[in-house]
């Protein structure tokens, strides 16, 4: 199979960016009638049972998706798969990431992709799961296809630990748990990189090169940049894909928006263990914490393979890009298969 040509030179971002102006973006997405978009592949050993938690980006004029795939042993890999209108995909038939390390035994999950402006890499944050803990991990690449792994960002001997809520709704304490980051390209005004990363509540961690981080603080108490405060997502938030600038006709405020994910106990309007989709807004010179958020979700799950999938009641994203005038949000159905939902630019 011929794959696209991408290196250093190659143009991020469609060519026609409009920049967003406004809180939230959208945020009347409608889902493609077509979905789901991708599907495992059983011919394909390492995407034969599930295919879904896709990150995107768009270059030369391409989206190009990373996404996670299962195989029948449950152990997942990073493939990659490109479009030319952001609906119809040509996948490859190899991961482009796989577990190597003893510390990604039982996979290598949720891509979420960035590029760095100043030295054109392609950076990744992705989860390295060894059957027991999730440690966050960095790769990066000059052309998609070939990465280079770097280890977890704590060690796992860390003294880290969280609050998370179990299955059975009770709260219990993980040590050295980290996943899920979704990273800033600009520096802030410190000099700094920042990430928001995590899963039973949005954490920070920084960076002087987009490669190496540090957690802000090493204590769970001290290092809260959100938790969940509508019963939609008592149990837990995750972010989604890299925050998007806003751009102000009269304003220069460093405003961002996070899309990003959430998941419920069971409490209000939807059924225990609902994922569901929603966006905050960020002051990224102020990262004491969010400066609003969309009172409900935008996006949940309403189709068959969402309703029941290899998880129930879920829709989940990590990947967003603007292309061809539209806003194209790709999201995982049922943790089984790929959906997009599309607004207007």
């Amino acid at each position: 199979m011929k794959i696209p040509v991408i290196d250093r030179d190659s143009k991020d971002g469609d060519i026609n960016y409009k920049p967003p102006n406004s809180f939230p973006i959208g945020p009347n997405f409608v889902k493609y009638e077509h979905n789901p978009i991708l599907t495992p592949n059983p011919d394909n050993e390492f995407e034969n049972s599930y295919l879904y938690n896709a990150t995107a980006i768009v270059i030369d004029d391409r989206v190009f998706l990373l996404y996670r795939a299962q195989n029948q042993d449950k152990v997942s890999s990073v493939g990659i798969a490109w479009s030319n209108d952001g609906y119809k995909f040509v996948r490859w038939n190899k991961p482009i990431i796989k577990p190597t390390e003893s510390y990604e035994k039982g996979g290598c999950e949720d891509p979420r992709i960035v590029r760095d402006p100043v030295s054109k890499l392609f950076i990744m944050t992705y989860t390295a799961y060894d059957t027991k803990n999730a440690r966050l991990c960095i790769a990066t690449s000059e052309n998609l296809f070939d990465w280079t792994k770097y280890p977890p960002i704590i060690n796992p001997d860390s003294d880290w630990h969280d609050i998370a809520i179990s299955s059975e709704n009770k709260e219990i304490i993980r040590t050295g748990w980290l996943k899920s980051g979704a990273i800033f390209v600009e520096k802030h005004n410190d000099g700094k990189y920042y990430m928001i990363w995590g899963d039973s509540a949005f954490h920070l961690a920084e960076s002087t090169d987009l490669i190496s981080w540090k957690l802000t603080s090493k204590t769970y108490e001290k290092n809260i940049f959100a938790k969940g405060v509508f019963n939609w997502q008592d149990k837990l938030i995750e972010p989604g894909a890299a925050p998007i600038k806003l751009q102000y006709e009269h304003s220069t405020k460093n405003h961002y928006v996070l899309f990003y994910n959430s998941a419920t106990k069971g409490s209000g309007d939807y059924p225990k263990g609902t994922y569901s989709i929603s966006q905050m807004l960020v002051d990224y010179d102020d990262l004491s914490g969010p400066l609003a958020r969309l009172d409900k979700p935008f996006l949940v799950p309403d189709s068959d393979n969402e309703v029941e999938g290899q998880v129930d009641q879920v829709v989940f994203t990590e990947g967003i890009v603007q292309f061809h005038g539209k806003w194209f949000l790709y999201f995982g159905q049922g943790d089984s298969e790929l959906g997009v939902a599309t607004c207007d630019v």
